[in-house]
């Protein structure tokens, strides 16, 4: 079992880990960006506020994935 546990974590570090990753946080934006027009359309202001925070953890987290995609010399053209 542990030899499976090392190689999931292996794959979190491996190129195809972080762009599956990256994907998965940015489709987790979608929902954000759901619930923030939700939230604008019935002016519910803490549901914006969650919203708001939920895009700015998106965001951070994005930028941290691509940090360790960087990291790895990724010589993808999109990455420059």
């Amino acid at each position: 079992m542990s030899k499976a546990l090392s190689k999931a974590k292996g794959f979190k570090k491996s190129k195809s880990g972080l762009y599956l990753s990256m994907a998965t946080t940015a489709f987790g934006a979608v929902s954000v960006a759901k619930q923030a027009k939700l939230a604008r359309t019935e002016s519910d202001t803490l549901r914006l506020i969650d919203a708001a925070v939920s895009a700015a953890a998106i965001a951070t987290g994005l930028a941290i994935l691509y940090r360790e995609l960087k990291r790895l010399g990724d010589d993808d053209v999109l990455l420059g």
